[in-house]
């Protein structure tokens, strides 16, 4: 059985492998790209079945296509069931997106159109990955920047029907949530408090390419303080939510990460201190 999580955490890269086997830096649980530990055999899993003896550890994949017109892949589905099955997440999550058409991925988190349609579309395919895994799905929203012409609702009434349709829980990107509400001009505050209370699972904080005009998901870059205010909003409305910082590209020493993490801890705690005092 996996264990409990809770507190902050870090996406485990090769260029900390090191780190987590040698020291117990000051991380309360990793996430793991499900993908990159799929194949059998290889350095990452080799390093994940040690490093995961002494941190919980979260499964995180990129190429579900859980909004893809194509049917689900059964053989990708089985070499998630069985890597969950060898390193016991907390949980498994993926992207409310698509990834690919007619069989060929084409590596990017594309967004879904926001209509009825879509929904009456997700919904069975989520019930299927529950099925298969025999767990619940938690999805990340991605970040976007352009709208379909046959939106029918707005991304904050979206994701919460989705969520009530089929069980699943939501991975909290702020970040994400930031980089489209600049995008497409909207309060990022509303979508948060859109969000059922009880229904988000993890949170995201990571760093964007800020061009004035159009702002970018990078994850390459630190959390910006307009990204931290939203953060500590969510720990007010969603409570004690794990969270942790992604780094994917111009990756720092660890002592970096945990410095960035550490502003996250001190937030949420003077967030919930007030509260849990009153």
């Amino acid at each position: 059985m996996a264990p409990a999580l809770r507190g902050f955490g870090l996406g485990l890269r090769p260029a900390h492998y090191r780190d987590f086997l040698d020291t117990r830096p000051r991380v309360d649980w990793l996430e793991v790209i499900s993908e990159n530990h799929m194949v059998p055999g290889g350095k990452p899993l080799f390093h994940l079945d040690r490093i995961r003896r002494d941190f919980p550890v979260v499964m995180h994949g990129v190429s579900l296509s859980i909004g893809g017109t194509d049917p689900l892949d059964r053989t990708y589905l089985a070499g998630l069931k069985a890597l969950a099955a060898r390193v016991e997440p907390a949980w498994v999550s993926d992207h409310l997106c698509w990834t690919g058409v007619s069989g060929r991925n084409l590596h990017d988190l594309l967004p879904v159109p926001m209509t009825e349609e879509a929904l009456d579309h997700l919904v069975p395919r989520v019930h299927q990955v529950q099925d298969t895994l025999g767990r619940k799905l938690v999805l990340e929203n991605v970040s976007s920047y352009v709208r379909f012409d046959g939106d029918e609702m707005p991304e904050w009434e979206f994701v919460p029907a989705l969520l009530q349709r089929t069980g699943c829980d939501l991975l909290l990107d702020v970040n994400n949530v930031y980089v489209s509400s600049r995008n497409h001009g909207f309060d990022p505050v509303r979508w948060l408090d859109a969000v059922p209370r009880d229904r988000v699972r993890q949170i995201h904080l990571a760093g964007h390419d800020d061009q004035g005009d159009v702002v970018i998901d990078t994850h390459d870059r630190p959390v910006c303080d307009a990204v931290w205010a939203l953060y500590a909003h969510a720990v007010h409305r969603f409570g004690d939510v794990p969270a942790m910082i992604e780094r994917d590209d111009h990756i720092p020493p660890l002592g970096e990460l945990i410095a960035e993490l550490d502003i996250a801890r001190r937030i949420a705690a003077a967030v919930l201190q007030p509260a849990e005092a009153a």
